[in-house]
C-alpha cells in the first residue's frame, strides 16, 4: 500500500509536467538551431563578408574610381591531391574595374582526379567588397591524366570600399583557393 503522504499533491504534478514540457521544448529548440547553424552562418558570412567571404554579382553598375588596388592570387593543394595549380599573376587596376584571371590546374597522376576548391579573401574586411561574377569555386572539376584545365575567375572590387575608414590604407588583396579531392558526383 502506498502512503498518501509521500505522493506529490495534485498541483505539484501539473507544475512538474509544465517544467518537463518546457525542458523538452528547449531541447528540441537546441537541436533545431544546431541544424540551422550552418546555413545561418553561411548567410551571415555572405551578408557581412566575415571570414573573407566574397559577394556574388552579375556585373559592376557602381562605376570605377581612381584608387588602384592590387589583387594577388594564391593556391593551396591538399597533400593527397596529385595536381599542380598555378595561380594567376597579380592584377593592379582601378577599383571597380572588372578583371578576368585564370588559374591553371594540371593532373600529375596516371588516373583521373576530381577536385573542388573553396576560397577566402584577405584582409577579411575586404571580402564584403570583393565581387565575383564568374568563379570555379565549389564546382567539381575532373582532370584526365596529364590534363591541364583553365579555371577562370571574373571579379571586381566594389567602389564602396573607398568609404571604409579601416580599409583606407589597404593596397593589396589576396584571393586564395584551397583545392581538395572529391569523389566524382559528390560536391
Amino acid at each position: 500500500m502506498v502512503d498518501q503522504a509521500t505522493l506529490p499533491a495534485e498541483p505539484d504534478r501539473g507544475r512538474h509536467l509544465r517544467v518537463a514540457i518546457m525542458l523538452m521544448a528547449i531541447v528540441l529548440g537546441m537541436v533545431g538551431m544546431s541544424y540551422a547553424a550552418v546555413p545561418l552562418y553561411s548567410i551571415f558570412c555572405k551578408v557581412t563578408g566575415y571570414g573573407g567571404t566574397t559577394q556574388r554579382s552579375a556585373g559592376n553598375s557602381l562605376g570605377i574610381i581612381d584608387r588602384v588596388m592590387t589583387t594577388r592570387f594564391d593556391a593551396n593543394v591538399s597533400g593527397d591531391l596529385p595536381i599542380k595549380v598555378t595561380p594567376a599573376q597579380p592584377v593592379s587596376a582601378k577599383i571597380g574595374t572588372i578583371e578576368t584571371i585564370t588559374f591553371l590546374a594540371t593532373n600529375l597522376s596516371s588516373h583521373p582526379v576530381t577536385t573542388t576548391a573553396s576560397f577566402n579573401v584577405t584582409p577579411e574586411l575586404v571580402g564584403r567588397y570583393f565581387n565575383k561574377i564568374e568563379c570555379f569555386c565549389f564546382t567539381e572539376q575532373t582532370l584526365a591524366p596529364g590534363e591541364t584545365a583553365e579555371m577562370p575567375v571574373t571579379f571586381f572590387l566594389d567602389p564602396e570600399i573607398d568609404k571604409v575608414q579601416d580599409l583606407e590604407t589597404v593596397q593589396d588583396v589576396t584571393l586564395s583557393y584551397s583545392f581538395y579531392a572529391t569523389e566524382p558526383g559528390r560536391t
